[in-house]
């Protein structure tokens, strides 16, 4: 990579900013959004989205984003970091207004799609600009500050939805977006340089087309099963075969590929491949438990948007205070002991929503958050550094795209398959109650247990608003059981990725006749 031009301090701390609020409005869309769900799905303060709906809400944003990400760094390359990352800002603005006055489940479906748009983009050339700007100590402050700016983002979302669905309607959750992308816009056209690099990559199209198709059907598919409530219809698995076949055609296509966006090779070396697998596991679980928390705090429970918002806040202060944690731990004892019982933890804390009850006490809530958020900061961070280190300075882009998508399809993942092993438990537990319910009421109660709620105020049964809640705990530790076991699989994947290495030091000339003795060295150490 040429080294362009040092640039003054005073203009690199002022693109500084700039990224910034480009990375945190990532972090915040994304946790004010899962506060969202519960008046979303609400009839009368949101638009009544089903619970498949709401997977798709998110689905589609992160099932783009995942897609994207790996073209949106050849974009870089061949038309500039700063063009890309601006065109990303001012989708994503747009976008953030289509959903706010969308008027229904599909347009905010489709708008949420060209967020995940402005999402890939930005995020690649952000990262990119960073490397371009900062170099040596200045480098690592500016990524240390990056980082910072998730944990900031996930405790400030929350909050912000919370305070916003309080005072206005649904719609403003994605409003809060629009100030914050005029204002980097105008940041970034002024003072970031458009950098590029001297290489231009080939647009993976072929990839891109694969890997997205791919993902939208085996997503579909598995969607779909929780609206059925079964795995056996046609329209359920045949869509999880077809994504299968176009993902492997995608892997294919990536193999043969001179310059794979996408290079699945990277995924065979053991530290790498490994690692990345147990860190899209993490995601699957995190992004699963994180839907039904939601509608745990605010639906079964009859927390306010506020109320949930704060009750979260101990997940994001874990976050922030782990992640610094585990460098010291690392740097003392190695990744190996301090990475796998963290993971070993969280999947634990994850798992501990089935001993949640209607009146579980708030503190023993907020403690299993605080632990959960802790350990998480304690696995993401290191073990992305560890990763990273393992691959030579030219394969980094490629390894930084791998990386990305794994993680974000282990999202995609979570919310399908999380989503609808909850919605077949929670219509297994409700249908008892709806024998003698009508018809188009019993259907509609079925769909969710706000829904439920709705139909007993209207056909004057208070007794079916416990039922619905009843049979809503009984999916959230069904559901919560499922996201442990996806956790603890990625602690076995971890383990395996980082056990020692033994290899046998051989002795030099000076000291023939010695014997020669093996030596284990300790991943990440």
């Amino acid at each position: 990579m040429t080294s362009p031009p040092a640039l003054p301090a005073s203009r690199q701390r002022m693109i500084l900013i700039v990224l910034l609020s480009s990375s945190l409005l990532i972090w915040l869309d994304n946790t004010i959004l899962s506060t969202a769900f519960e008046t979303l799905a609400d009839p009368e303060r949101g638009i009544g989205a089903s619970p498949a709906e709401l997977q798709w809400v998110t689905g589609s944003y992160t099932l783009v984003f995942a897609t994207l990400m790996f073209t949106a760094g050849a974009l870089g390359d061949r038309f500039g970091h700063r063009t890309v990352l601006a065109t990303g800002i001012a989708i994503f603005g747009a976008a953030s207004v289509w959903a706010a006055y969308a008027g229904g489940a599909g347009g905010l479906i489709a708008a949420r799609a060209a967020m995940g748009v402005g999402g890939a983009l930005i995020m690649p050339a952000t990262m990119a600009i960073m490397m371009w700007t900062f170099s040596g100590a200045a480098r690592a402050t500016a990524i240390g500050l990056f980082s910072s700016s998730a944990g900031v983002g996930i405790a400030a979302g929350p909050l912000l939805a919370g305070l916003l669905l309080e005072r206005f309607w649904w719609g403003s959750v994605f409003l809060v977006n629009v100030p914050v992308t005029v204002l980097a816009l105008a940041g970034i056209l002024t003072l970031v340089p458009n950098f590029r690099s001297p290489e231009r990559r080939p647009l993976d199209l072929a990839g891109l087309a694969l890997s997205i198709s791919g993902l939208a059907f085996l997503a579909y598919g598995l969607i779909r099963a929780g609206q059925v409530a079964s795995w056996t219809p046609v329209d359920v698995w045949a869509p999880i075969l077809v994504g299968l076949v176009l993902l492997a055609a995608f892997v294919v296509v990536e193999l043969r590929a001179r310059q794979p966006g996408f290079d699945p090779r990277l995924l065979a070396e053991r530290v790498f491949g490994g690692g990345n697998a147990a860190l899209g596991m993490l995601m699957f679980a995190m992004t699963a438990a994180g839907f039904y928390g939601a509608f745990y705090l605010q639906g079964a429970r009859g927390f306010s948007p506020l109320e949930a918002g704060l009750a979260i806040c101990p997940v994001a202060a874990g976050l922030m205070v782990g992640a610094p944690l585990a460098v010291r731990l690392v740097s003392r004892y190695s990744l190996r002991p301090v990475a796998v019982p963290a993971l070993a933890v969280s999947a634990l804390a994850m798992g501990s929503a089935a001993l949640f009850g209607l009146h579980t006490p708030l503190v023993w809530i907020e403690l299993v958050f605080l632990v959960q958020g802790l350990a998480i900061g304690m696995v993401i961070g290191p073990v992305t550094t560890e990763l990273m280190s393992t691959l030579p300075l030219e394969r980094a882009g490629a390894g930084s795209a791998v990386t990305n998508t794994v993680r974000q399809t282990g999202s995609v993942l979570g919310i399908a398959a999380g989503g609808t092993i909850m919605s077949i438990a929670y219509r297994g537990a409700i249908e008892p109650s709806l024998r003698d319910v009508p018809g188009t009421a019993g259907e509609q109660a079925r769909v969710s247990a706000e829904q439920a709620r709705h139909v007993a105020a209207a056909i004057d049964r208070p007794d079916l608003v416990g039922e619905a809640n009843d049979a809503f705990i009984h999916a959230m530790h069904v559901g919560s059981g499922w996201t442990m076991l996806i956790a603890f699989s990625g602690v076995a994947l971890l383990m395996v990725a980082l056990r020692p290495v033994r290899r046998t030091v051989r002795p030099d000339a000076a000291d023939v006749g010695e014997t020669a003795a093996p030596v284990t060295t300790p991943a990440g150490g």
